[in-house]
């Protein structure tokens, strides 16, 4: 056997686990050689976040960044199927759990968990180098903030967002596509976001969401961007609805703050929550940056089912207890978190039971 195909054979070895992607033809060895020299991260590593990362890992991507703040709880089992009860028994936090599980599904894929709250300070740092920027968040603060980042640097990112038995999926081509922010200037008040604590999630909806997200991120990181759908996907599992809707005219007869208007409030800070560690009281302070006030009866009635008979209100205040931990809520938004002192698990808890 010539030198040459030695080296023919062992190109071929090296590709060989994702032969049946290469039979796709939109893919095939190019795009398969493209998408293992890809980079992308990965903001959010619970439901949307684990089926995203295992599809792209087996997949065969180059370089995957896995940023995640939160740690591994019982509950998050039903949904989040990238982890099982022996991650759970070790306590790890869900970025590295999932780069051990993903290392073990994957070894060529280049894995980096960054157990961390991505904010204003170190989002474009973290976002270094990436092609594709993949949301696996749960909150609109957040998500705005990629989407400030992706349209300030030009690079495409992925929404995605599920609560009950209904997601939205969109793919964002920064000046091309409307942004989020063009389709949805403001983030809703929190009486008005549900949350998977508050409202439910099926893991079939996860499911497929992410997998939408997915695909959108390989035909981008595979080199085929003419592909890319450029419109916001709706689905209802439980109906089995699915609704693809025409936004383009947010974009085209829009007056985006971040796309037309080049502000980026969010990745500047100026909209972000800020949170206060109470010396001495083993609580923080969670205030978000909106300006926003608080509709106290609307939460407390979205509340009922987890807080229970320890939820008590007025017009002053909302305070109930929830995982351990009392929540109180004032009008402006602000909330006091008492039996931690991390501001990442009050910043947690807040998008988790109150919204952001």
């Amino acid at each position: 056997m010539s030198d040459k195909e030695i080296r023919t054979k062992s190109v071929d070895d090296s590709l060989s686990r994702y032969s049946r992607q290469m039979l796709f033809e939109r893919i095939g060895e190019e795009g398969q050689r493209r998408l293992r020299s890809a980079r992308a991260v990965l903001i959010g590593c619970g439901a949307l976040g684990s089926v995203l990362a295992e599809t792209l890992v087996r997949a065969g991507i180059g370089h995957l960044r896995i940023c995640d703040r939160d740690f591994l709880e019982r509950d998050n089992l039903q949904r989040q199927v990238l982890f099982d009860e022996d991650d759970l028994a070790a306590n790890l936090p869900k970025a590295e759990a999932a780069a051990v599980k993903l290392r073990r599904i994957n070894s060529e894929v280049d894995l980096d968990a960054q157990v961390v709250d991505v904010n204003p300070v170190n989002v474009e740092t973290l976002a270094d180098g990436a092609q594709v920027l993949l949301d696996g968040t749960d909150n609109f603060e957040t998500r705005f903030l990629i989407n400030d980042l992706a349209v300030k640097s030009n690079r495409p990112w992925v929404y995605g967002a599920v609560i009950g038995a209904t997601g939205l999926c969109m793919t964002i081509l920064p000046r091309e596509t409307p942004c989020l922010r063009c389709v949805f200037e403001e983030a809703p008040p929190p009486e008005m976001n549900p949350t998977c604590d508050t409202a439910g999630v099926l893991a079939s909806t996860v499911g497929v969401i992410a997998s939408l997200q997915a695909v959108e991120a390989i035909k981008l990181l595979c080199g085929r961007r003419e592909d890319v759908c450029r419109q916001l996907t709706q689905v209802d599992v439980w109906s089995g609805r699915f609704a693809s809707l025409n936004v383009q005219g947010a974009y085209d007869n829009g007056d985006c703050p971040s796309c037309k208007r080049g502000l980026y409030d969010y990745l500047k800070g100026k909209m972000s929550g800020i949170t206060t560690t109470l010396c001495g009281r083993d609580a923080v302070q969670v205030h978000p940056g909106s300006g926003r006030k608080v509709d106290l009866y609307s939460v407390a009635k979205k509340l009922k089912t987890v807080a229970g008979t320890t939820l008590a209100f007025n017009q002053f205040l909302l305070r109930f207890t929830a995982g351990g931990y009392e929540i109180t809520l004032f009008p402006d938004g602000r909330a006091i978190i008492k039996g931690t002192h991390h501001p990442d698990t009050a910043r947690t808890l807040y998008s988790r039971y109150i919204g952001a």
